[in-house]
């Protein structure tokens, strides 16, 4: 199943899960395009969200408002629909509505293999050049040889000390267990995750193994205004 955490009150771009693109709101059109590789259910933190995905005939589930982070939101929408611990979910980003449905079903069945082989988890990533790498709202991710993360920073990394041209560049779309998302969500080693602010520090910082799965993908997440504006003229949509 995929869970799209959708909160309202983000705090870089207000509201940005209402912003219409092609006629709907931005989490709905993330939610019809996931639909096309799995189940979809929508964790919201406000009944108007509720109401919205219910007109589209989108499932969803009204979640705290005080979640510190989308994967907690997403363990209370798990428990709240009843999903057996063995289930992989896939959390896929209320604002990724560009996301392409071929690499979505490309991680779906990387996570599967991945989490039934011993990952705690599975993300994804993308090249990206040093002009890119060098904006903080990219988040970058090294690798071990078996391609398993290592960290991810705002940070460069690796810093180029010699020279380096080509990044990682995380793409925030996630897939575990359900019952390692509840081990998740016990966690107590948050103090690199405070400081990024990138949850799946706390994975790290616990010694688990993230494995990660490279795409190629022209999709733009809108973190901000300026993201959306770069999208409706990549895409072509009015704002």
């Amino acid at each position: 199943m995929i869970i799209i955490p959708a909160r309202l009150a983000s705090t870089r771009f207000e509201h940005k899960i209402l912003r219409t693109i092609d006629g709907v709101p931005m989490f709905v059109k993330t939610a019809l395009n996931a639909s096309k590789a799995d189940d979809v259910l929508v964790a919201c933190d406000d009944e108007k969200v509720v109401q919205i995905a219910g007109k589209f005939g989108i499932k969803a589930v009204l979640t705290s408002q005080n979640h510190e982070s989308g994967t907690d939101r997403l363990n209370e929408a798990a428990t709240k629909f009843g999903l057996k611990n063995d289930e992989i979910i896939i959390n896929v980003q209320a604002d990724e509505p560009f996301f392409e449905t071929e690499n979505l079903l490309k991680f779906k069945e990387f996570a599967n293999r991945c989490i039934k082989n011993g990952a705690f988890m599975a993300s994804c990533y993308k090249l990206a050049n040093k002009e890119e790498a060098t904006n903080p709202n990219l988040v970058k991710v090294v690798l071990d040889n078996a391609q398993n993360a290592i960290y991810f920073s705002r940070s460069l990394i690796p810093y180029p000390r010699s020279q380096c041209e080509i990044y990682k560049a995380h793409i925030g779309i996630y897939a575990y267990s359900v019952a390692s998302l509840k081990e998740f969500c016990s966690m107590d080693s948050k103090y690199l995750e405070n400081i990024e602010k990138l949850e799946q520090l706390r994975a790290i910082q616990s010694g688990k193994k993230i494995a990660m799965c490279e795409i190629k993908t022209s999709s733009i997440g809108i973190d901000t205004l300026e993201d959306l504006e770069a999208a409706a003229a990549k895409f072509g949509f009015k704002i």
